[in-house]
């Protein structure tokens, strides 16, 4: 199974972060908190050299609490600021505001020693497709700024957002990075939905989740399907789409729709709190 998505829209979007980033006080990047580091692109390290980083742990409420945690002192001690937030409610938006405004303090102090003045600071909200970066900026402002949708690619351009006299922000397209690595990474990705669906296999996709399920989180699969986890993942999926009804034409097992109907309710939490990584693995 093969994952890599990289459309020539982020080739220019990357181009135009390259091209604002000595604008820039802070970049606040966005990763998804049930894939922390499959989420975090390795190209804004590179970007974003000597600038003030947060770490913005987004969507806590659907991940692991322990695990997120975790991960929270993972990037802490390696010299982040991090905050965990679910921006569709504003939880963790007073945490994000606080190191802002913890920034825009020693932001100021070195200005005024340089004889600069009530300059706002200027942070760039980054992140990977379908992070819920417009959605966290629309919370942040309190206000409905930039377009939201759940699908990647809602953001196109970029967009300056004045928050107050203090903060301007810049919000950037979700841009992913050209090869991945580690396929765990894209399969993590796909499963989170910030890979375009229609380039993706998703029997494969279930048959690797169910692995990681059972590995990982055993007894979810019985709780929900009332399935034996000890068969093969392919007999587990095919179990699924009976006990579920997915059927095409003949009475034959539709295991395309018992997939799609699996990741469903992984991402509507319908299995639970799940996170899919934790630091020890890193």
């Amino acid at each position: 199974m093969h994952f890599q998505w990289y459309p020539g829209h982020m080739t220019k979007a990357r181009r135009m972060m390259q091209e604002n980033i000595k604008l820039i006080d802070i970049v606040v990047e966005l990763v998804d908190a049930r894939v922390p580091l499959s989420s975090k692109n390795p190209d804004i390290d590179e970007l974003a050299r000597n600038k003030y980083r947060l770490i913005v742990l987004n969507k806590a409420d659907m991940a692991d609490a322990k695990t997120t945690t975790a991960w929270q002192s993972y990037f802490e001690a390696k010299g982040f600021f991090v905050a965990k937030v679910n921006s569709q409610k504003g939880a963790g938006m007073k945490e994000v505001k606080s190191l802002i405004e913890k920034v825009c303090q020693e932001k100021k102090a070195r200005d005024k020693k340089r004889g600069i003045l009530n300059r706002p600071l200027r942070a760039m909200v980054v992140g990977i497709p379908n992070v819920g970066k417009s959605t966290f900026i629309n919370s942040f402002a309190g206000k409905a700024c930039a377009k939201t949708g759940n699908k990647p690619g809602v953001t196109k351009g970029k967009q300056w957002i004045k928050i107050n006299k203090n903060v301007e922000l810049l919000d950037t397209p979700g841009i992913l990075w050209p090869k991945f690595e580690d396929q765990a990474v894209g399969l993590r990705l796909a499963l989170i939905g910030s890979i375009k669906e229609e380039i993706l296999n998703t029997t494969e996709m279930a048959i690797a989740f169910i692995d990681f399920l059972k590995k990982t989180y055993k007894g979810v699969l019985e709780e929900r399907y009332a399935v034996d986890e000890g068969k093969e993942n392919l007999e587990i999926l095919e179990e699924i789409a009976r006990v579920r009804g997915c059927l095409m034409k003949g009475n034959q097992m539709d295991i395309d729709k018992a997939g799609r109907l699996l990741l469903e309710d992984f991402r509507s939490l319908r299995l639970g709190k799940l996170s899919l990584e934790v630091p020890d693995e890193q």
